[in-house]
């Protein structure tokens, strides 16, 4: 093992502060029966409201796909700024939280493949509604699933499923996957060295684990190991051109590293993206370099 391998990242104050923070009330909301203590996480999880007059040049607005399991989305409109002419690429984002934390303003906690079926059924409602205050220039031949932590892992299984289905105007041509949550029954080099990570020590996610799968399942699951011993086979499936960003001070960066190559092996167009001293979620920090 090389020697310079960082196992702890140097932190502007803030986002240390902020990552301890959010580690010690996941901790603190986790039950030893795998639910979340909702009352007690709510008490921190901050939401933002939707807004019709535009805030940075974006309005938002929150858009009711099934009423029957509280299913909904938030749309996020540009100003325009071209003209109607103007074509804009779709971007369908699917947020991280482990699995069981969180909303689109946060908040909700599933086990898998629900969420996997509310994020197809949010593209289907896209392709075959009209939405109110959806922009004209909106191109849905050039729609990207996007998603972080575990919002990449289930941005893997919408795109799949995605392929699945007929869609009328909707095209995925792209998937991105930042820092997307894997896994395996297998301990790795990085696991092992990072395992005292502020926001995903080992206990941390095999805790998450056990909360998304079915019972009875364990980390070879296909829905935690992509590429593992019982995966699906995408050799033939038309896959959508994906790129893949890794830290190098994650956790998890064995796991999304062999996602990346897993895709290529299954002859894919894939692309990998590192930031050698970058820890879980940096992106959400602009403190971060």
């Amino acid at each position: 093992m090389s020697q310079n391998l960082k196992s702890s990242p140097s932190l502007p104050w803030k986002p240390w502060f902020l990552m301890n923070f959010l580690a010690y009330i996941v901790d603190a909301s986790r039950r030893p029966n795998i639910t979340v203590n909702r009352r007690l996480f709510n008490l921190f999880d901050l939401k933002s409201p939707p807004s019709k007059n535009p805030i940075n040049a974006v309005a938002t607005l929150d858009i009711v796909v099934d009423t029957s399991r509280d299913l909904w989305f938030r749309l996020y409109t540009p100003e325009k700024g071209g003209g109607d002419d103007v074509s804009m690429p779709v971007i369908f984002y699917l947020h991280g939280g482990g699995f069981c934390y969180l909303q689109a303003n946060s908040f909700s906690f599933d086990r898998y493949p629900s969420q996997c079926e509310d994020g197809i059924d949010v593209l289907k409602f896209v392709d075959t509604t009209n939405i109110e205050r959806f922009p004209s220039c909106a191109n849905l031949k050039h729609c990207y699933i996007v998603g972080d932590n575990a919002g990449g892992n289930l941005a893997h299984q919408v795109a799949l499923r995605a392929t699945q289905n007929n869609f009328l105007k909707l095209e995925i041509i792209g998937l991105i996957a930042i820092q997307p949550l894997f896994g395996g029954e297998e301990r790795t080099e990085s696991e092992i060295r990072l395992h005292k990570s502020t926001l995903l020590p080992m206990e941390r996610t095999d805790w998450m684990w056990k909360a998304l799968l079915p019972k009875g399942s364990n980390k070879d699951h296909p829905a935690v190991n992509i590429f593992g011993p019982n995966a699906v086979d995408i050799s033939d499936v038309k896959f959508p051109a994906t790129i893949v960003f890794v830290g190098g001070l994650d956790t998890l960066q064995d796991w999304q590293k062999r996602y990346y190559e897993g895709l290529k092996k299954s002859g894919k167009e894939a692309y990998l993206i590192e930031y050698p001293n970058a820890v879980h979620s940096f992106y959400s920090h602009p403190e971060i370099p």
